[in-house]
């Protein structure tokens, strides 16, 4: 092997590769012997291989319709534009699992997840993506020191771990805005509350959307798992069911946290409008009697008492003054103020 790939699309071998092959070899040892598709094969006499490629190639999917031999329904899926993870499994030991990951390409979202497509045989893996996937990249890198798998279990097992490890920092960070949130909503109200809220609750909701079945496809995997996968590949994904499994009931109890704030948010809302309307209510039962006293002045009719009076407008005024007093301590009385 001459330098180190990279997650791009590049020959692993100048010339031998054609464009949509991100990296191609067989697998043996821990390292990969870089190759191209047209050199690879399944003979017994041959050791498992890895073709990792960009399904958004036409030159990569010429080579799986016409040349990979993958059942018709395993193609179907593999090259589906919309997906959601699951694994099926097909005759001969073939399984076809659909997996996600977070985006952590340069300015991407994480909750914009990426897809990850695996076709695996005893013999071989196959796999897919349109976006860069960290974690290919780092089992790559673990093979290009000599420490990555040598069979087709270690190579899916690992993909598997590497893609949930990724998520942890995600999770972590959605539930530390949600504290913040919470802090900001009990110390007091700002206008861009609500704003972060509806952020953080969209997403929940992507993150989610895909964690949770991703969770299943897994469960469905160890319970069932094909008779090549070893020991240690059901170890590692006994731990990546249990992690997957953690990141749900943590999305769920973030969502949770979410609609606690949000009815928290809506009931100090509503006592602020309680309040005003109760203020509003006293004042207006001050000045009801006030009004009906100076309407009752303002007839203007023969025998109004005071119309010839210079001093009765003050009269008046000091009239009213001495009932707004009286209607203040009638209110505190009974404890209406």
């Amino acid at each position: 092997m001459t330098g180190k790939p990279s997650d791009v699309n590049q020959p692993a071998t100048a010339g031998a590769v054609s464009k949509g092959v991100i990296f191609a070899g067989y697998l043996g040892g821990g390292t990969i012997k870089d190759c191209g598709l047209a050199d690879l094969g399944t003979a017994e006499d041959k050791p498992p291989y890895w073709a990792h490629l960009d399904r958004s190639e036409s030159d990569a999917q010429n080579w799986l319709v016409r040349e990979s031999g993958l059942p018709s329904a395993a193609l179907h899926a593999i090259l589906a534009e919309e997906t959601r993870p699951r694994l099926e499994s097909f005759d001969g030991g073939g399984l076809l699992l659909i997996l996600r990951g977070v985006n952590l390409n340069p300015g991407a979202d994480p909750e914009d997840m990426i897809t990850l497509r695996i076709w695996a045989e005893e013999k071989r893996v196959i796999s897919l993506r349109r976006f860069r996937i960290m974690a290919v990249q780092d089992v790559r890198d673990q093979l290009e020191k000599g420490q990555g798998p040598s069979t087709i279990g270690g190579a899916v097992t690992q993909v598997i771990g590497g893609l949930l490890q990724r998520m942890e920092p995600t999770i972590q960070s959605l539930q530390e805005a949600i504290d913040d949130v919470e802090v900001e909503t009990l110390e007091e109200e700002t206008p861009d509350i609500r704003q972060k809220l509806y952020g953080l609750r969209t997403q929940i909701v992507r993150l989610r959307r895909y964690v949770a079945p991703q969770r299943d496809a897994l469960k469905q995997l160890l319970e069932g798992p094909p008779s090549w996968f070893s020991k240690d590949d059901r170890n590692r994904l006994r731990h990546a069911l249990d992690q997957v499994t953690r990141y749900v009931e943590a999305l769920e109890a973030a969502r949770d946290r979410t609609a606690v704030v949000q009815d928290e948010m809506a009931n100090r809302i509503g006592e602020m409008a309680n309040r005003r309307i109760y203020l509003l209510s006293i004042v207006a039962g001050i000045f009801l009697p006030l009004g009906l006293l100076t309407g009752l002045l303002g007839i203007n009719v023969a025998g109004m008492p005071g119309a010839e009076t210079p001093w009765a407008f003050w009269a008046v005024c000091g009239l009213l003054g001495v009932l707004v007093v009286f209607e203040i301590w009638l209110f505190k009385r009974l404890n209406w103020v």
